[in-house]
This record gives structure tokens, C-alpha cells and sequence, in this order.
């Protein structure tokens, strides 16, 4: 970063985090894209903007369901000094700090990722009994909170809901999982009348004084596995909107998953971009150009 820029206090994979003062952060969502925990060369243009442009959509949409921890993504909202970055109006979110759970909210609708690997194994989905007979692609029966660890190096861990309580308490377990359910069957309702999918989703959940609150990225293609509707058949793999470019060009070039990755064809940068625009123009109603987020 340039000398005389402020510097994030925390610089994850996609996401810089600064301090905004008075308890508030400012999120920033690059271009930067990772593939099997590891951050690629090259960037996907209008990635940060689709994932800023979607969260701030979606946490509209979910305001009746939990608070969240968005202010303004309007630059005049903005500490000076953060708002004269360069490059970061769309991308940037004002939001409060909150007390983060030490766990992931994932909800799972249809058999996926390593739903699918587990339910072909043991017949079980994150340990709970499956009807037989499911294909990949398959909806479950019903929505499940499948929570997980959240590791600072290497996978996170799959853990039981009794492992989650563990960790946050009963009370805070339940409400946890109560808001990832609600979410994510409001969430699929909205995005099956745009003609999407939502295989699977991870909620981040954090309290902003006493109230339990959606927070970081929501319902994006990063966290969440979208399936193009008229694509979907059990047994096959439905168009997704997501990084799956990268990760097939990758995996085919016999990659060992170890720094430094290959580089990626442009070919595959535009495919993917065009991946993450189409997803905020089909579910959000909006091309990506335009800067009308979703009122905070």
C-alpha cells in the first residue's frame, strides 16, 4: 500500500478493514480472488463492487428478520481520510463493530459440496440421517444450520449444533440458528422469483450491544452457492454463479495448491467476472453500474 495511505487492521483474502472511529469499521471488498486458500495474481474486475452492491441488497431485504451492522455506503459518510482512498466508492461499507461469534452459520437447502461427499459416504448430511435416494442437486427436506469453526489458518471444522452451543452458549446457539433459517428461506424465496437457486449460504453473526446481528458479507457468490433455476435437474451440476471457472482451470493444470498459483487466461478472468455481474443483475434486479444500492 502507499506511503501515506491508512493501513488496514485487518487485510484478509478479499476484504480490508479499517478503523472508522467511534466503534465503526470501514469494510473494503477487492477484486482479489482466492482458490484453495490461496490468493491468485490476478484480480476479477467488479468482484468488489458486486460483493458490496449484493451484501448491502441483501441486508435490506433481511432488516425484518435481524439488525445488521451497516451504516452508509455513501463515501460522504465516510472519515475524510478513508473516503479519499482511491478506488473504493461501491465497494466500501460504513458499519458498526461487532462482537463476532467464534463460529460460521452455514445453512444447506440442496445437496452440494461436501453435503454431497458426506450424504454419499454415510447417507447423513453434517451428521443428520437423509432419506435415501438423493442425487447431487437434490433439495433436502428441509433448510439445515450446519455450523462450522472458523479457523485462522487452514479449513474450518464442521462441528455439531452441541459443539456450537459449546462454544456460544445455548441461547445464543438458538438465535443463531433461528436468524440463519429465517434468512436463508427469505432469501430463497426472493431469489426463485429472479430464477436462482440458493444451494447453501454462511451467515457471520456478531452482537452489536445485546441484539444478535447479520454482519460482514451476505448472500453473495463468495458465501453462498447460487444455481441458475431452469439449469437445476437432481444429478447434475446447475449453472453456478461463482469462482467454479478458476477452480476447474486450476485443478486441470495438475496445480499442487501451494503458492505460487498458475496464472489465470484472461479467458477465465471475464468468465468469472461475468459470473459475479450476472449474479447482482438477476437477483438484486440491477446492473452493477449502478450505484443505487439498497438504502442502508
Amino acid at each position: 500500500m502507499d506511503v501515506g495511505l491508512p493501513i488496514p487492521i485487518i487485510s484478509g483474502k478479499v476484504r480490508d478493514v479499517y478503523d472508522a472511529g467511534n466503534g465503526h469499521l470501514l469494510m473494503v471488498a477487492s477484486d482479489r480472488i482466492s482458490a484453495f486458500d490461496v490468493v491468485l495474481a490476478e484480480e476479477i474486475p467488479d468482484k468488489g463492487r458486486v460483493l458490496t452492491a449484493l451484501t448491502t441488497y441483501w441486508l435490506g431485504e433481511l432488516a425484518d428478520i435481524a439488525p445488521n451492522h451497516l451504516i452508509s455506503t455513501d463515501l460522504a459518510d465516510f472519515p475524510p481520510l478513508l473516503a479519499s482512498m482511491p478506488d473504493i466508492a461501491g465497494r466500501a461499507m460504513l458499519v458498526r463493530q461487532a462482537e463476532m461469534l467464534p463460529i460460521e452459520c452455514i445453512v444447506r437447502g440442496y445437496l452440494a459440496g461436501s453435503a454431497s461427499k458426506e450424504y454419499q459416504s454415510t447417507g447423513t448430511v453434517h451428521g443428520i440421517e437423509m432419506p435415501t435416494g438423493l442425487d447431487l442437486g437434490s433439495q433436502l427436506p428441509e433448510p439445515l444450520f450446519t455450523p462450522s469453526t472458523k479457523a485462522v489458518t487452514g479449513h474450518d471444522v464442521n462441528i455439531s449444533f452441541a459443539a456450537a452451543a459449546d462454544l456460544v452458549g445455548r441461547d445464543t446457539a438458538e438465535r443463531a440458528r433461528t436468524i440463519s433459517l429465517e434468512a436463508y428461506r427469505a432469501a430463497q424465496h426472493r431469489a426463485a422469483e429472479r430464477g436462482i437457486l440458493i444451494a447453501d449460504t454462511k451467515f457471520e453473526l456478531g452482537f452489536i450491544g445485546s441484539e444478535l446481528a447479520i454482519c460482514d458479507e451476505v448472500l453473495t457468490p463468495d458465501s453462498s452457492r447460487f444455481w441458475l433455476a431452469e439449469s437445476w435437474a437432481p444429478g447434475t451440476e446447475p449453472v453456478p454463479f461463482d469462482k467454479q471457472p478458476v477452480r476447474d482451470f486450476l485443478e486441470a493444470t495438475g496445480w499442487d495448491k501451494l503458492p505460487p498459483p498458475p496464472p489465470l487466461p484472461s479467458a477465465v478472468v471475464e468468465e468469472t467476472a461475468n459470473r459475479y455481474r450476472s449474479a447482482y443483475r438477476l437477483l438484486a434486479g440491477k446492473n452493477i453500474d449502478d450505484r443505487s444500492y439498497y438504502p442502508a
